[in-house]
């Protein structure tokens, strides 16, 4: 196994590949920040930043991610959620944990391990995020993509992760690619039951994980136990760019052209990519100067 300089934690595969699905062990399960005692407590504490995502367990693979929590509402609060997950019939997540002081310093050690392997191969590690995952038995987490690179390690109970190619235009199209990039849309990310023949499906339990990369459509199933789970996302300097391409497209498309799919052309896509990164910059600039916003994910944390 792949490790970081002082790992202890994660290991990654020899043969690790940023833009490919694979298997992660681990040795966190015992992790005191992990147990469920110490997740009811980070829970009051999120709670009361609104970082906290739950639904019941009606939610299917088909059902909305985005609208999931509305759908099927779980009217108990965290803490009380957390404290019954056997119970609850509830999925819940834990949003944004580096939000919280105590679990900063668990992201940390634990993408700090792993940089130097991660960068050999995926420079600029950035925009670092951990996301927590309680369950109850049999509850779904819906289809849907994410925008980061995506360790995902099991701590508790059993699971069932179905994963696809990133690059799986049967799964997900380039036009709903485009619109996740553009817009934060999962519109066009819609489940379809035949795709779970295509499915690359990990068996996760304690000590065991997958790493997916950014936009790997997936879905999960819980076992018959409740389950913890762990998440550690990033941004690199490929997923940047990535998204960065994609906008371009979008921004195509709206113009009544029809753009080549992101990849068909590594050489427009590098002069494309030089071109939307200058014209980004020098907008940020100016949205700086204007006091506006500005889309910034080279943070080196996500904003919670």
């Amino acid at each position: 196994m792949l490790r970081g300089a002082m790992s202890a934690r994660v290991d990654l595969e020899p043969s690790f590949d940023p833009w490919k699905v694979q298997a992660v062990t681990h040795r966190l399960g015992e992790h005191p920040l992990l147990q469920l005692d110490a997740l009811v407590e980070l829970g009051k504490r999120l709670a009361a930043r609104r970082l906290v995502r739950t639904h019941t367990d009606d939610a299917t693979a088909g059902t909305s991610f985005a609208d999931a929590p509305l759908l099927h509402p779980n009217r108990k609060s965290a803490a009380e959620t957390l404290a019954g997950i056997a119970d609850a019939r509830a999925w819940m997540s834990l949003l944004n944990v580096q939000a919280d002081p105590t679990y900063r310093r668990l992201v940390d050690e634990v993408l700090d391990e792993l940089r130097p392997a991660i960068e050999a191969r995926d420079r600029g590690m950035c925009y670092r995020a951990g996301w927590i995952f309680v369950s109850s038995p049999g509850a779904v987490t819906p289809f849907h993509i994410d925008h980061e690179h995506n360790i995902i390690l099991q701590i508790r109970g059993t699971k069932r992760l179905y994963t696809w190619d990133p690059f799986d235009r049967e799964v997900v199209s380039e036009r709903a690619q485009e619109l996740f990039h553009d817009q934060h849309s999962r519109e066009q990310v819609v489940w379809r039951d035949d795709f779970r023949r295509r499915a690359r499906v990990f068996e996760l339990a304690p000590g065991l994980g997958g790493y997916m990369p950014s936009t790997t459509p997936h879905m999960v199933e819980n076992g018959d136990q409740p389950s913890i789970t762990i998440s550690f996302t990033y941004y690199t300097d490929a997923t940047r760019r990535r998204e960065l391409l994609y906008r371009g497209n979008a921004r195509l498309r709206r113009l009544g052209l029809t753009p080549r799919p992101i990849g068909a052309s590594p050489a427009r896509d590098r002069v494309a990519a030089a071109v939307l990164t200058g014209y980004t910059a020098a907008r940020g600039a100016v949205r700086r100067a204007l006091g506006r916003s500005v889309r910034d994910n080279g943070q080196p944390y996500a904003p919670a």
